[in-house]
């Protein structure tokens, strides 16, 4: 009759585990996409501070601000961050 007892306590203990199990996931969530973005970010600086500096020497004549701007954002394109990004995620996902 003792266990009877405390089966309302136990429910009560279990849903709020899978409260606790809940809520650390959606964090977790916000925390992924957070950290995806900073490494997409990251991997287009670097390739473009790679390339743009590439572009800077490759001319000899004076380079224009829309010359740069048109780099950056084709870097920006082709960064390969995606394929980085899509190779990392798996193992920062919770299963």
């Amino acid at each position: 009759t003792n266990a009877r007892g405390k089966t309302p306590e136990i429910r009560e203990w279990v849903r709020s585990v899978i409260r606790r199990i809940d809520h650390y996931k959606t964090e977790h969530r916000s925390l992924l996409k957070e950290a995806t973005t900073l490494l997409e970010l990251a991997l287009w600086k670097a390739n473009l501070d790679i390339n743009v500096g590439g572009i800077l020497e490759q001319t000899e004549v004076r380079t224009t601000r829309r010359q740069l701007k048109r780099a950056r954002k084709e870097k920006c394109v082709t960064s390969g961050a995606s394929i980085v990004i899509k190779n990392v995620l798996p193992f920062l996902k919770l299963e």
